[in-house]
């Protein structure tokens, strides 16, 4: 996969907003990584604030939803995991700042 469509990829995701928190995903830092294969498939890993997170199967489905119309994509997969575990220090800038986060 190009950067060019990486970035494109990263830019959809940015649209998932997390619901608790008001900010988008990618700026939370939960976005671990993103590849595609030769099929069309993406595959987002991706982890949650928290293990016992209530919203796991809304963001996953918001995740196959905002990658779904791009151009080439013909599959999401979207894989969750706790490895390593999410922590304020993955936050961008941003996110910190919208969440008074020192």
């Amino acid at each position: 996969m190009d950067q060019q469509f990486e970035d494109k990829i990263m830019e959809a995701l940015e649209q998932v907003i997390d619901p608790e928190l008001g900010v988008d995903i990618v700026n939370l830092g939960l976005v671990y990584n993103v590849e595609m294969n030769d099929a069309g498939k993406v595959f987002v890993t991706m982890t949650l604030t928290s293990i016992g997170c209530p919203l796991a199967g809304v963001l996953t489905e918001e995740v196959r939803k905002a990658l779904w119309d791009l151009n080439g994509v013909d599959d999401v997969e979207v894989i969750v995991t706790f490895n390593p575990p999410w922590s304020k220090d993955r936050m961008s800038r941003y996110a910190k700042i919208a969440l008074g986060v020192q």
